[in-house]
């Protein structure tokens, strides 16, 4: 029997050297391990606080630094709540952005919170949370939805800017917060906590400077100048820090700028406590100052603004106080005063009225109206005064007592005093032209003492007279006593060259003024116009005694002009007695209502040779 033979035994594989792939993986494999354990090291041993959160908000790891940071330990932080331990749920815009980043919704957070340090002191921390990279370690690369939270200690950062801010909002000089601070606070207290929506809420402002301030820095030097203010500053504090005066809280006392101090009241009670602050500051001040051996006494003028925080700017407060500081200046210096609605009401029609006066002229929104001036002793009208008047399109018709003076200051009325001349001359020319077989009128024109200084009157007169034609004897030119009487130099030269030209020169509202009765006999005058307040104690008809004094006055300068050779008109002449006594005194020409009063150029052809209405 034979046997079949046995086939060779199977062998296990021979080893396969590892695959580029298999190479790889390994590699990556034992990189990964190492880099985690680097990580971990770094964060185990990072000097900056940290800690890895988890997508709920709670600590999944913590390094030492932030345990020593919170005195509990690292690993007594685990499983806390984050934003417990850095009190961001106090914040609500922080809380929200932190769940923004948790939730993935946001990649990075910012925020500075006040902490408190293991050692009882406080410390401003600043918390950055950022996302972490997705990995299978908490302490590695991170697992999916957590954040690393890290804390920096930022308190001497804090410190250094707190310093910084000061300097940039603290006067040097008195120690007082500076302007831009004072506006700062002004901002805020103008606007109240929301839930307030500012019912009810009040604010003032006491704004002041120094009288003649300027002349202790020119006589005794800005050394002595600078401790005078920071003396003043120290007054003001001590008047806003009195116990119990303000319950919500001492006013700022701010310097605004050389001399210029303001003191805000926030939640004022009202108008009375504003003013018994502004009492006691100008009594503070008014006490003598002991600086360097030197004994000096200053005033203050100080502008009051009490109003309701609803509907309140800080420019427009601003420019209330320093309007009403205006007022207490202008009024006498050394006092307070109180903001005044209806006087601001004038001043910004006033102000207005300047802006606009100039182009008005040229817009020819001027007219002029003339009233009669007739001869006592028979009535007859012998001239006429050209009274102009601004059909302003805002206020409607102005007199020239709301405007003249606007112009006189601004210098417009050189412009506008040669447009009433030219138009007056050529009135009265077309009316001598049109009633050739009646005596010619003359016109009486105010002319403002500045059209003399600022413009060739003389010159202006001579080419108004030639190009309207008017003879230089019908042309009265009005100057007011005050402006005559102090007439010397140019002024008395272009008078007297008028005067030769052959135009009479009237002295208005004469008797209230200098009346310097010396200077009557070398200016060349012609027409003395009596003040009408003279005239209005002769009344009869309502009775009212006449004053005996004033018909004493009027006789005497009417007796004296006529001796002088001159001429006089009484104003205001209202009723038929006055009319009566006036002209037994012997006053040549009157001018009031009961003749007429100020009307359109048609009305006056209308009285030219007829006697007056009234007379």
């Amino acid at each position: 029997m034979s046997a079949t033979p046995e086939g060779p035994r199977p062998t296990a594989p021979a080893a396969q050297p590892p695959t580029v792939t298999e190479r790889h993986e390994k590699g990556t494999s034992g990189a990964s391990a190492s880099a985690a354990h680097d990580y971990r090291a770094a964060f185990r041993a990072a000097a900056l606080p940290m800690a890895v959160v988890g997508p709920e908000g709670l600590i999944v790891a913590a390094n030492e630094a932030l345990g020593a940071l919170t005195g509990t330990g690292a690993a007594a932080l685990t499983a806390q709540s984050a934003a417990d331990l850095v009190d961001l749920a106090a914040d609500a815009r922080a809380w929200h952005a932190y769940r923004e980043v948790l939730h993935g919704r946001r990649s990075r957070f910012r925020c500075t919170r006040p902490l408190k340090h293991p050692d009882g002191r406080a410390l401003w921390a600043e918390i950055t949370v950022v996302p972490m990279p997705g990995g299978p370690e908490a302490e590695g690369g991170g697992a999916p939805g957590q954040v690393l939270l890290s804390v920096a200690d930022v308190s001497d950062r804090r410190e250094l800017q707190n310093r910084l801010r000061h300097l940039q909002m603290h006067d040097p000089v008195t120690r007082l917060p500076n302007r831009t601070l004072f506006f700062e606070r002004l901002s805020a207290a103008l606007r109240p906590p929301p839930h307030a929506g500012g019912r009810g809420a009040r604010v003032g402002l006491c704004y002041l400077d120094l009288d003649g301030f300027k002349a202790v820095n020119d006589t005794l030097g800005h050394r002595i100048g600078d401790r005078l203010l920071a003396a003043v500053a120290a007054r003001l504090t001590d008047c806003a820090e009195q116990e119990g005066a303000y319950p919500a809280g001492a006013p700022l006392v701010a310097r605004l700028g050389g001399d210029e101090f303001a003191v805000l009241v926030e939640e004022s009670t009202g108008t009375e406590q504003l003013t018994d602050l502004a009492r006691a500051v100008l009594g503070a001040l008014q006490q003598p100052f002991d600086l360097a051996g030197q004994r000096l006494s200053v005033s203050a003028s100080i502008g009051v603004v009490e109003r309701p925080v609803a509907g309140t700017s800080a420019t427009g407060l601003m420019q209330a106080a320093d309007t009403t500081l205006y007022w207490a200046k202008a009024d006498g210096k050394a006092r307070w005063t109180l903001f005044d609605p209806e006087r601001n009401a004038h001043r910004m029609t006033r102000q207005a009225l300047s802006s606009t006066l100039r182009p008005a002229v040229e817009r020819g929104e001027f007219t002029i109206e003339y009233q009669p001036l007739v001869g006592m002793a028979d009535g007859v009208v012998r001239g006429v005064e050209a009274l102009v008047r601004w059909n302003h399109p805002q206020f409607g018709v102005l007199s020239p007592n709301r405007f003249v003076e606007i112009a006189e200051e601004d210098g417009s009325i050189v412009q506008l005093g040669r447009w009433v001349l030219r138009s007056a001359c050529r009135q009265a020319r077309r009316w001598q032209l049109d009633h050739p077989a009646t005596p010619p009128l003359f016109i009486s024109v105010n002319v403002a003492v500045r059209q003399v200084w600022d413009s060739d009157l003389v010159t202006d007169v001579a080419e108004i007279l030639a190009e309207t034609g008017l003879d230089p004897a019908l042309l009265q030119l009005e100057l007011t006593e005050s402006a005559v009487m102090g007439s010397a130099g140019r002024p008395l030269r272009a008078l007297q060259a008028l005067s030769d030209m052959g135009v009479r020169i009237a002295i208005d509202d004469f008797g209230t003024g200098y009346s310097n009765l010396a200077y009557l006999s070398r200016l060349p005058v012609s027409v003395l116009k009596l003040d009408g307040a003279f005239v209005r104690g002769f009344r009869y008809e309502d009775g009212t005694h006449p004053s005996p004094a004033d018909e004493t006055i009027v006789e005497a300068m009417v007796e004296l002009a006529h001796r002088l050779g001159l001429t006089v008109t009484a104003e205001c002449v209202e009723t038929a007695g006055q009319a009566e006594r006036l002209r037994r005194i012997g006053c040549d020409t009157g001018q009031g209502w009961l003749y007429s009063r100020a009307v359109a150029p048609e009305r006056i052809a209308e009285l030219i040779g007829t006697r007056a209405p009234g007379a």
